[in-house]
């Protein structure tokens, strides 16, 4: 075996073509392995004809890294066979410690390229480039061979396919073998099922038959996903060690690891790799904006003063370092890194995989009613993925009683809106008040019997048992975060997570980068080692920051600004027709598409602000991963909260109180008059700006771009691939499972489905008073974003690398936050855009009968036509039929016949002092409530609390009988090396004892 291996690094390396894998004959002649010539076999071996293989058939691809080649005549004059990179473990350690042999190895090596001068890998060595080969391509090769290199060091297996079936392509299959998967799971701190299994007991006695009887009853309910083992049994959980694999199952190494943990590790492999490399002085040329390693240039660099230009790199980045995958993926050394899918989902197998089974079972509109299979999802996209599905389908739970509710209050509504006083002392048919106009000249007198139909609809949205919704939502709010909670528990228990932490992020290539810059930039003479960044270095980026946000706000305020004028100047364009029928349809034509006109601007900064935040925390050089993210979550939830609310809150808020009154209207640009709410109230046109945004972007950013976004994507990518039309169905089948993936799309990250759905609880929290049907809404969308995401997920998505968590992350933190907002803009809502105070005060303090009735006429002041401004007067002042003297309009203010005409009343002084005490009132009284809702229900539950304690105790347990075995195993080796020491000096003794006895008998003998 020794001799065969040094034979074969003595011989010069053979042609690709020549050997489609390394130590292939040597298995099948000497070791017997004849099942392998049917592993080489597509027909016959449908796993490696998939991808999912290796050539042999039998080792799993674990990761894939894509990466562009030229085609032949375009500019490489060489193509590689589908080859392995891998090394006979034997071969590898014997070239190791044989320097000779390696130094000889490598002197072939260097004979063939002389001989081969069209080697791209012997251009790079060399540091000259191929006729057919340019600078940039050559450094990306080079670097390749460098990382793959790191790579096998690490104990990797590579598998290379560059004759594959789309052209221009190269693929780097990347294995793990049992001994690297052992080393990483302990370096990770996995947590593995051990041999031992337990049974986690229910609730005993009466509790016990209710959990049985609604579980039988929600059987239906429940997806078709078979358990591997029993539900009330569980395996002892416990850090994979190497030392204690006999505590683990280890009967199927094959499936001890899953695919997504195998992934996982190569992943971690990948990140933490980094190459080092020398370089001829033509390589550094493209090299001089790459992310270069600290260490190695310190050293020179203080030694030396900082010159400017490419001098510096010569000498500098003679040695450097290039961190793991994420840089080498920036600087297209790669083109993509992705783990590869179970199998295909519309192909008809026996055997179901986790995909196809995900696929039938979840990723599917006609099981919209099933409960997600969460640990599926969990075993297949990992933690992270899988704790988002289950906070997305508990938030889905908890918005079915907030609908059914929400549809009680507006039936409600609908069901008293013939018995609500003020609508009908409008609709009265004898009402004959007159009011002022609604614009300068163009607008005359109006009845207030027209505003009618706007007064009942409002009712439908403004009645007393709204008060009581927005309570209600508020405690709903505060019972989601809580069950949350405890569902996040009771996860973190079945996906062992209980004891698991967040370990501390490799650093982000781009802030070794911004470490070294500074460490070049420091002076020759300081000694210090720079480490990190400090608040002095981020400060400027810091302050772009902090002006870009208030830029981009601004941005949005001035649109609002823009669409108040676009409502002003069309409302007076529309009463200027000569059209009856537009003339009395003005009001609603200007509020529907104003609100259509504020959905596309959101529509269209969202994505203006979602890249304005990743530039912006790309100046700040966070140092991890995480850090990077949280800071892209903050600025772009502020941005697209601001954007989507802010048109609502100055309709709730500011429209119709900065107007003045007839006779001293305020102006915008001296001729523009501030817009006023109708009778019934703001509240109506808040309800159609809400509506028609929420529903707008559920229907056409959540769902149609989710749907449609991908779909193009993938088919650019096609065309890309200059495959014909025609073709792309047979070109379907006949790709393997990872040039399929190539086409997918690339996992973005969970951001923006969070993002979604922290902007519809805003929707359905902040303003529920004004449209009570948001949670019914909500839910109906919801239902549809399960499946759309799972459907993405696993049909138009690449694989995502598990990612282990424990819980959401910030993301729990924003939804406290807009809790707590939402319980203030409510009470505000409800107080000061509703008419509830109003009326309350009305009823209760200036009705002579303690009813309803007149409360129209004391809401409405007097005002006399002849006081009008110059120029402003109606147009036509006997639209009516006949002369008007006094008008009204809506507002607290003394008649023109008191001593002070036009001033504020009294009576708006009490509403006001009514409205701000009912803000304070029911805002301590509903965070109260929420306190006391979250002190009553514990955050982990109790039946949990004893699976975790009885866990820790069948862990001590298991360790001690370890224990106890050792020392037993120890006292018996104790024990019989004392008796065969025994024996032993027991046999001395008698061999010395009878030596001339023996000699006596064999001299009688003789």
């Amino acid at each position: 075996m020794t001799e065969d291996a040094e034979v074969e690094s003595e011989l010069p390396p053979k042609p690709e073509s020549e050997k489609p894998a390394p130590h292939f004959l040597r298995d099948v002649i000497f070791h017997g392995k004849f099942g392998l010539l049917k592993a080489l076999t597509p027909e016959e071996n449908s796993q490696s004809q998939q991808g999912l293989y290796f050539q042999d058939g039998q080792r799993r691809v674990d990761y894939v890294l894509t990466y562009h080649i030229k085609k032949p005549g375009t500019g490489r004059s060489y193509r590689h066979s589908t080859y392995l990179l891998t090394e006979n473990a034997v071969a590898r350690s014997l070239r190791r410690s044989t320097h000779r042999r390696d130094r000889r190895a490598r002197h072939h090596q260097a004979q063939t390229a002389k001989a081969q001068p069209s080697s791209a890998v012997t251009d790079v060595e060399l540091g000259n480039a191929g006729e057919n080969l340019n600078g940039h391509d050559d450094n990306k090769a080079f670097r390749r061979e460098e990382f793959e290199g790191k790579l096998r060091d690490m104990g990797l297996e590579l598998e290379k396919d560059e004759e594959g079936r789309i052209p221009g392509l190269g693929f780097v299959k990347i294995h793990a073998p049992w001994n690297v998967l052992c080393r990483e799971a302990e370096f990770m701190k996995l947590k593995m099922p051990t041999k031992k299994v337990y049974e986690v007991k229910d609730c005993s006695g009466v509790m016990e038959k209710i959990n049985s009887l609604v579980s039988k009853a929600l059987e239906p309910l429940h997806p078709h996903v078979e358990e591997s083992r029993p539900k009330n049994i569980k395996h002892l959980s416990h850090t994979f060690s190497r030392d204690k694999q006999h505590l683990f199952d280890l009967s199927d190494k094959d499936s001890f690891f899953d695919s997504k943990t195998r992934s996982s590790i190569v992943f971690e492999i990948l990140k933490r790799t980094k190459c080092k490399a020398k370089y001829s002085m033509e390589h550094l040329k493209g090299f001089q904006s790459l992310d270069v390693g600290k260490q190695q240039v310190v050293t020179w660099c203080q030694r030396h003063p900082f010159k400017e230009g490419l001098l510096q790199w010569k000498h500098c980045l003679q040695k450097w370092r290039i961190s793991g995958i994420s840089s080498l993926l920036g600087s297209g050394v790669y083109t993509a890194a992705y783990p590869l899918h179970d199998g295909r989902i519309n192909e008809e197998s026996a055997d179901l995989g986790d995909r196809k089974l995900l696929y039938e079972e979840w990723a599917n509109y006609g099981v919209f009613y099933k409960y997600q299979p969460i640990g599926l999802v969990r075993k297949y996209f990992g933690e992270k993925i899988g704790l988002y599905f289950a906070w997305l389908g508990l938030y889905t739970q908890m918005l079915i009683p907030a609908s059914l509710v929400g549809v009680i209050v507006f039936l409600y509504g609908c069901a008293t809106v013939d018995d609500n006083i003020p609508s009908m002392e409008i609709c009265h048919p004898k009402n004959n008040i007159t009011m002022c106009p609604l614009c300068d000249r163009v607008c005359s007198y109006w009845k207030l019997s027209t505003a009618c139909g706007t007064a009942r609809a409002s009712h439908l949205f403004d009645n007393p048992a709204t008060v009581f919704f927005s309570i209600f939502m508020a405690l709903w709010a505060a019972m989601f975060m809580e069950h949350w909670k405890r569902r996040q528990m009771r996860l973190n228990y079945e996906w062992d997570l209980t004891g698991f932490e967040d370990e501390e992020d490799h650093p982000r290539a781009e802030y070794e980068f911004k470490v070294m810059k500074k460490s070049m930039s420091k002076d020759q003479k300081s000694q210090q080692k720079v480490e990190k960044l400090t608040l002095q270095d981020r400060l400027p980026a810091y302050m772009t920051t902090l002006v870009m946000m208030l830029l981009m706000i601004g941005v949005t305020f001035a649109i609002v600004f823009g669409v108040i004028l676009y409502r002003i100047s069309t409302k007076a364009a529309l009463y200027m027709s000569s059209n009856p029928v537009t003339r009395s349809n003005a009001q609603l034509t200007v509020k529907t598409t104003a609100a259509i006109i504020n959905l596309v601007v959101i529509l269209i900064l969202d994505e203006v602000y979602g890249a304005v935040a990743r530039w912006l925390t790309v100046l700040e050089v966070p140092k991890t991963d995480k850090s990077f993210e949280e800071r892209l979550i903050f600025k772009t939830f502020i941005l697209k909260f601001f954007n989507a609310f802010t048109p609502i809150i100055y309709i709730a808020f500011f429209r119709g109180r900065l107007v003045g009154r007839p006779g001293n209207y305020l102006y915008v640009f001296e001729s523009y008059r501030m817009e006023e709410c109708a009778h019934g109230g703001c509240l109506m046109e808040l309800c159609i700006q809400l509506s028609i945004t929420m529903l707008g972007k559920q229907l056409i950013q959540n769902n149609l771009f989710e749907i449609g976004v991908p779909k193009l994507k993938k088919l650019i990518r096609y065309i890309r691939s200059k495959q014909g039309g025609y073709q792309e169905e047979e070109r379907k089948k006949k790709l393997l499972r990872y040039e399929t993936d190539h086409f997918l799309e690339p996992f973005a990250g969970l951001t923006p489905e969070y993002m979604e759905m922290i902007i519809q609880f805003g929707f359905v929290t902040l303003f529920v008073a004004s449209f009570p049907l948001a949670p019914l809404f909500a839910l109906l969308n919801n239902i549809i974003e399960i499946r759309l995401d799972a459907k993405k997920f696993v049909t138009e998505l690449r694989r995502p690398v598990a990612a282990r968590a424990k819980d959401i992350g910030i993301w729990y933190d924003i939804l406290r936050a807009v809790a707590k907002v939402a319980v203030i803009i409510n009470a505000f809502v409800i107080s000061f855009t509703s008419d509830f105070i109003p009326r309350m005060v009305y009823q209760y303090m200036y009705s002579p009968d303690g009813s309803m009735h007149g409360f129209v006429n004391h809401t409405l002041s007097y005002f006399n036509v002849t006081h009008f401004q110059d120029g402003k007067e109606p147009m036509d002042p006997v639209h009516l039929g006949y002369p008007v003297e006094i008008c009204r309009y809506k507002d607290y203010r003394d008649p023109p016949w008191s001593p002070t005409p036009y001033e504020i009343s009294k009576e708006f002084w009490t509403v006001l002092a009514v409205r701000l005490a009912f803000v304070i009132v029911f805002q301590n009284v509903v965070l109260l409530m929420n306190d006391v809702v979250d002190w009553l229900i514990p955050d982990i539950p109790k039946d949990i609390s004893l699976q975790i304690h009885k866990e820790k105790i069948l862990l001590v347990d298991l360790f001690m009988k370890e224990e106890q075995g050792k020392i037993r195993f120890l006292e018996r080796r104790v024990s019989a090396g004392a008796k065969e020491n025994c024996s032993r000096s027991n046999n001395n003794n008698c061999t010395k004892a009878h030596p001339r006895s023996g000699h006596t008998n064999s001299t009688k003998s003789v």
